[in-house]
């Protein structure tokens, strides 16, 4: 087949559908393509918000978020027959709007910082649900929290996933100090395998999260001695962008068997949180599960084991963070430069890179591309696009078939909702940028796009230097 009798971007448009699963598509489920052959999103036109907001720009549609929410959601009443809660893995992207968003669709938050949990809680009080709805609904993660951290979140009243025996004692003293008691969940090392990034596979033996399990039984003994130390739960999560299902029906087997034990100890066991992992397309060879096969798969995997071990069903707790909102966003960018090396390759640049998107760099993750001024236009070449970046590292795609670019036109990234803007940086000294919600037409800036004075607004001088 020649490279121009290939198929163009068209074959990433599917019609709308709300029971399409958010995390098997390309493209966010409003897009379209125009009249004027543009890449259309929550009806709005990407060429458009670039003109308006500037390049780089991130794109976020808030029809897909909300029904990646309601999938997980309806999914888990449907398969499960005790109590559920979703919660949010915040560290995919955390910023008021999308908090506020999920809030509202019933959603929970799994946070890892002082900051996440801070962010959260303000996009509540600020909204009109309030932080008191959601108080039970928030869970404070890490391997190494502050004890700065910790009080916060002893005030806030949220949940605390414990990691380890420094993190267990300190929670001890503080909780007895403020004579308060604290709802807690043991983070456990499930020594499970996925076929996933070393890097974002956490349910090994050799994991920094969570306790071993050989480290459980005087875990438990401790926590039967704390007065404000209220241990209701088990947590593990076993990694990242996983395709597979059956390691889930594994983890449902290790949590049981240890929460059996708790139990027997005489903690007060109501819930078990099997973390997330489940992946996204990328590319379009990807093939991850749907959402509500996934929530079946956990939900039968963890009613068996359950039954398995005469135990009442606990309420069952989900951490999705990319499936959630990976799909619903896309990157847009100005099309730059041009550099052709005959017979080796041609890179074309583009206007941002690395600091928006640094998971190529970091995983060697792959994406899918599209130009939204030409979307129905065949693909010519085969391109690799490279970020503006002082990197010879910096390459967002190597070697993807695109329509004849030009300086000007808008290249677009597909599936950029998760660990994009939660990742940025300023190298380079560039300015992080915007971030706007399209829905029905309309389109709010929900990050503004930083200027110069923001990136020195921190820096000092010595008086000695002035």
């Amino acid at each position: 087949m020649l490279l121009t009798e290939k198929n163009t971007s068209e074959r990433f448009i599917k019609p709308f559908n709300s029971n399409l699963s958010p995390n098997q598509q390309l493209l966010p489920l409003s897009a379209t393509i125009n009249g004027q052959n543009h890449l259309e999103i929550g009806g709005c036109d990407v060429v458009e918000l670039t003109e308006k907001f500037g390049t780089s720009l991130y794109i976020v549609d808030e029809q897909t978020l909300r029904i990646s929410a309601r999938q997980y959601r309806d999914a888990f009443k449907q398969f499960y027959e005790g109590e559920s809660q979703v919660i949010y893995a915040s560290k995919a992207w955390c910023c008021m709007a999308i908090a506020s968003i999920l809030a509202s669709e019933g959603i929970g938050f799994d946070v890892v910082s002082g900051g996440e949990l801070y962010t959260t809680t303000k996009a509540l009080e600020m909204s009109d649900l309030g932080t008191e709805k959601i108080q039970n609904k928030i869970y404070l993660h890490g391997n190494n929290k502050s004890v700065a951290e910790l009080e916060l979140a002893i005030d806030s009243q949220c949940k605390i996933m414990v990691d380890n025996w420094l993190e267990l004692e300190t929670l001890a003293r503080l909780s007895a100090a403020k004579q308060t008691p604290v709802s807690i969940l043991v983070r456990l090392t499930p020594g499970i395998e996925c076929h996933t990034h070393e890097y974002i596979r956490t349910g090994s033996i050799d994991s920094k999260f969570g306790f071993d399990a050989n480290q459980l039984d005087a875990v438990f003994t401790f926590l039967k001695e704390q007065p404000f130390l209220n241990c209701i739960g088990l947590h593990a999560h076993i990694g990242s962008q996983i395709f597979e299902l059956q390691p889930h029906n594994d983890l449902a087997a290790v949590l049981a068997d240890w929460y059996k034990k708790a139990l027997d100890y005489g903690l007060p066991m109501e819930e078990l949180n099997v973390g997330g992992g489940l992946g996204i397309r990328y590319t379009e060879s990807d093939d991850p599960p749907s959402i509500e096969e996934w929530v079946q798969t956990v939900c039968k995997a963890v009613t068996i084991a359950c039954q398995d071990r005469d135990i009442p069903l606990p309420k069952l707790i989900s951490e999705p963070g990319r499936s959630l909102v990976g799909s619903s966003t896309v990157t847009a960018y100005t099309v730059g430069g041009r550099k052709v090396i005959p017979n080796v390759r041609t890179y074309i640049s583009v206007d941002g890179g690395m600091s928006d998107n640094p998971r190529p760099i970091t995983y060697q993750s792959l994406y899918e591309v599209v130009i939204a001024n030409k979307m129905t236009c065949a693909n010519v070449e085969t391109v690799t696009i490279a970020g503006k970046h002082c990197e010879s590292g910096d390459i967002l795609v190597k070697n993807i078939d695109l329509p004849q670019t030009k300086p000007g036109d808008i290249l677009v990234v597909l599936s950029t909702g998760a660990y994009n803007y939660s990742m940025a940086s300023n190298y380079n000294r560039l300015a992080r940028p915007a971030a706007v919600l399209v829905n029905e037409g309309e389109a709010n800036l929900i990050i503004r796009r930083e200027t110069y004075e923001d990136l020195v607004k921190q820096d000092l001088l010595p008086s000695r230097l002035v």
